[in-house]
């Protein structure tokens, strides 16, 4: 793992016949990934990213709380 002002790089990751990926395990110990956790996709047209669901749902709950006060 090397990591600049915040940023990591994991490695490189190839797509299985399944289109699964596994995720380095640097990465899982990081993000306190763990198995039977729910992950998020999200994407645009540059790229990827992957976040945990609940900590999705958390930043939407936040953003949703400041637009009703």
């Amino acid at each position: 793992m090397q990591e600049k002002d915040g940023k990591y790089i994991f490695g490189v990751v190839k797509v299985g016949d399944k289109g699964q990926i596994v995720i380095p395990r640097d990465a899982r110990k990081k993000y306190d990934i763990k198995p039977g956790d729910s992950l998020m996709l999200l994407g645009d047209d540059k790229g990827m990213a992957i976040i945990k669901t609940e900590v999705f749902e958390s930043l939407i709950s936040q953003v949703m709380e400041g637009i009703t006060k």
